[in-house]
């Protein structure tokens, strides 16, 4: 068994008394202390990194700063005053000004194009009932286009001493004083049932504009019994509501043939478009 040495003190010699001094033998070990492991350690084997998790976290990086980018200019756009709407423009307008469009729009005004959609649109222009529906165009930086789609009048209702325009939802549209000042047909709507109402304006919303202004009145029996009289007396028998828009071209066909003076007609009845007859 190895012997364990102690550490010996020698007095120096001419130190003075009170004043302790210590040397090391020089027959002991000197123990130096352990060297830290760096990172040229041989016992240390550092690997490479993978080059694909390399290449996969350079994408991630750059697809971050990527989506960071983009939404910040999608947010500098939406709420960019560069883009406030200063000015609008309206088309598909007859029946109403397009004025008083822009007036109804005048809310919109200073707010920014990517934030206005069609369906806040559609509910300032609610008042007017002539809009049937509507669309909206961007036209940056700062140009609004607004395209108007209108309700159709297909008939004349008397309501009093006026006559009221009303499209195919009986809505109405304006009103007249004297009904041969508009070219559309008379419908008796005093205690009309509403099912024979819709059966009548739905037979006139389908004709095309040259014969619907060729009618002087429409009316019903049934839903499935609907006439239309012409201006010049005619008589049509058009029937129910099933193929209405292959009635109308046959109807207007009819119409716009050459009629012979030594036949004349006086009735046109397409109840059944595919066998019309005339009388």
């Amino acid at each position: 068994m190895a012997e364990t040495r102690k550490p010996t003190f020698k007095p120096k010699a001419g130190s003075r008394p009170g004043v302790v001094s210590a040397e090391r033998s020089v027959d002991e070990p000197v123990v130096e202390p352990p060297k830290e492991a760096g990172p040229k350690d041989s016992n240390v084997l550092v690997f490479p990194e993978p080059k694909g998790r390399k290449r996969r976290r350079t994408v991630l990086t750059v697809l971050a700063v990527v989506v960071v980018l983009v939404a910040g200019i999608i947010v500098a756009t939406i709420y960019s005053p560069v883009f406030a709407v200063r000015t609008v423009t309206v088309d598909g307008v007859k029946m109403l000004q397009p004025v008083a469009v822009q007036q109804a729009l005048a809310p919109i005004k200073g707010k920014p194009l990517p934030q206005i959609n069609d369906a806040e649109i559609a509910t300032l222009l609610k008042p007017l009932v002539q809009v049937r529906s509507v669309t909206t165009e961007a036209r940056p930086p700062s140009e609004l286009r607004v395209h108007v789609v209108e309700r159709v009048p297909v008939a004349l209702v008397k309501n009093g001493d006026a006559y009221m325009l009303v499209d195919v939802d009986g809505v109405q549209l304006g009103s007249t004083p004297d009904s041969s000042s508009v070219p559309l047909p008379i419908i008796d709507g005093q205690g009309t049932n509403p099912d024979l109402f819709k059966a009548i304006t739905a037979v006139l919303a389908t004709l095309p504009s040259d014969v619907l202004a060729k009618m002087a009145s429409a009316s019903a029996t049934s839903p499935d019994a609907v006439q239309l009289k012409l201006n010049d007396g005619k008589t049509v028998v058009w029937g129910n509501a099933d193929e209405k828009e292959l009635k109308a071209r046959v109807l207007e066909a009819l119409i716009k043939a050459p009629v012979n003076p030594k036949v004349p007609v006086n009735v046109y009845d397409v109840s059944v478009p595919r066998h019309p007859f005339t009388k």
